[in-house]
């Protein structure tokens, strides 16, 4: 029912829009048009019978899902408020709800394998691990305890005492019982029916439904071999500019030489937990006291940096951005992965803070929904080329604002770029050429200072949530090429603020809606 309403309501939708005359509408509302009518067309080619049945039958990953997202959420330090009374009797009743889920889940998943749809071993095997790491939490270490080790002013002692008997109760009697329903469907009856091969192209329809979603993330029209070609020429040229940085820094051996010195030496491991936080903290203040120079509005926004929790960090990236509230009273939060410290390096923290932070997803994701002058689908909506495309041309910043001067410094924003050069080769290798897991660690590992932890998270993460790490470098690649195209053909009326204004303040843009957005506004400038 819930496919098939919304299958219909994004057909009637499409049928309303084609109605109006879009010359008639004024420039913010023909771009409204043109978004709407590409996401609803996009979102209805994923309702159609060739396409679902291969989605809805995999309902959660390591990756992805509700089983990872829900605990943070639920937790007191998330998205969900816990100001009133009401909101702790609200987050009960979300219990239940979340229990219900989990149970349908595996119903889908033996959907799946009565249709022959199913994931893969290693996948099934992260979430049986996730699975267990939650449930040896005793549970008031849990993070469903948490909101009731912070109650606020207001809440008298005895719906305290009711409370924390209640949260512990749905956690050691539904929570947990759920949790461990699922784990052991994943261990006993889903794994033995799992697929041993990685790649979409091992899974039944999985072919078409890799190139729908390549054409979905990237949001142009790019084939799986195109990706793959111009992946293999970016991670040439990337190479080339690593050479000059080992060349600069006096460095003897070869690049992969170079790479592991990078990767072991003790100079450039974090020393601390603590002393990595500090170092996150002076890369912000040193990147706040150059924002106004590129950027003529600043989100009201406020930004925070935080480790990431240890129930969650040894499946994290290295790290993430988790937005904020458009009325300024939750901050947006920028993660870093702390797990593993003798895995992690310090020459890619500027080049981290810039993607993650600001004026990377915290700039654009902010001055979006701050903009109440859009639609709340512009405001609070986006695609994967646009959001994660911005945030990696935001690294390219760190050029102008002089923190690559530093060559190790450099080298990270290098690498880091090479790590989306190296996912339009992976990630199409491992869906539409037959790649392994270790194949693709062991090319990412020859080809950047990527420690062996990143890389197997990195390469376990396409495996994934297939075509998603396509978007960063396509994305930023549209960017940079309307830049460049910017400033040739405006010469001395070019202003990167009133460039980062035309690209931000709109809202996340279809990348060929965006093109056409910028050569209206280069033509406007042009002609004043």
């Amino acid at each position: 029912e819930y496919y098939a309403a919304e299958k219909g309501a994004a057909e009637q939708e499409l049928a309303i829009l084609a109605q109006i005359d879009r010359s008639v509408l004024n420039p913010t509302d023909q771009l409204a048009y043109d978004v709407f009518r590409f996401d609803r067309s996009d979102t209805l080619r994923g309702y159609q019978p060739d396409l679902l049945p291969l989605t809805r039958v995999r309902p959660m990953n390591h990756f992805y899902g509700i089983h990872t997202f829900y605990p943070t959420f639920a937790s007191g330090k998330g998205g969900a408020p816990f100001n009133t009374l009401q909101d702790y009797e609200n987050n009960l009743k979300r219990h239940k709800d979340f229990v219900t889920y989990l149970d349908r889940t595996i119903g889908r998943w033996r959907e799946g394998m009565a249709a022959g749809v199913v994931d893969t071993k290693l996948t099934v095997r992260n979430m049986i691990e996730q699975l267990t790491t939650q449930l040896k939490q005793k549970p008031e270490n849990s993070p469903y305890f948490g909101p009731v080790k912070q109650f606020p002013d207001g809440i008298s002692a005895a719906d305290r005492t009711r409370l924390t008997q209640q949260y512990r109760a749905a956690i050691t009697g539904e929570i947990y019982p759920a949790l461990t329903r699922v784990r052991d469907f994943l261990r006993t009856e889903y794994l033995p029916a799992a697929r041993e091969g990685v790649g979409l192209m091992y899974m039944k329809g999985g072919d078409q439904l890799y190139r729908y979603l390549v054409k979905s993330t990237t949001t142009l029209d790019m084939t799986p071999e195109q990706i793959h070609d111009l992946g293999l020429s970016e991670v040439a040229r990337i190479r080339a500019e690593m050479e000059k940085v080992r060349q600069e820094v006096g460095f003897k051996g070869t690049l992969p030489q170079f790479f592991n010195y990078l990767r072991t030496d003790a100079k450039f491991k974090p020393k601390s937990r603590e002393a990595l936080t500090q170092g996150y903290y002076d890369i912000g203040k040193k990147v706040d006291a150059e924002l106004p120079r590129y950027f003529s509005t600043l989100p009201k926004a406020k930004l925070e940096i935080r480790p990431y929790e240890p129930f969650r960090e040894k499946f994290e990236a290295g790290g993430s951005y988790s937005q904020g509230t458009p009325d300024g009273s939750r901050p947006g939060i920028f993660y870093f992965n702390a797990y593993d410290l003798p895995s992690r390096t310090t020459p890619g923290m500027t080049t981290l803070y810039l993607h993650e932070g600001a004026p990377g997803h915290h700039f654009q994701i902010s001055l979006a929904q701050e903009n109440e002058a859009l639609p709340p689908f512009m405001r609070f909506g986006g695609n994967t080329a646009y959001v994660e495309g911005w945030a990696l041309y935001a690294e390219t910043l760190g050029y102008d604002m002089g923190f690559y001067k530093d060559p190790y410094q450099r080298m990270g924003t290098l690498d880091d770029e090479m790590l989306r050069a190296m996912r339009l080769v992976v990630d199409t290798g491992i869906h539409s050429k037959g790649w392994t897991r270790n194949q693709a660690i062991k090319y990412m590992l020859d080809n950047s200072s990527m420690g062996r932890t990143d890389a197997t998270a990195e390469v376990e993460r396409y495996i994934a949530i297939p075509s998603q790490a396509l978007a960063y470098k396509v994305g930023a690649l549209t960017i940079q090429r309307l830049r460049n195209k910017a400033e040739a053909e405006l010469g001395d009326k070019f202003d990167i603020r009133d460039f980062h204004a035309q690209v931000l303040m709109t809202g996340a843009l279809p990348l060929s809606v965006l093109e056409q957005k910028i050569d209206r506004w280069v033509a406007e400038r042009k002609a004043s």
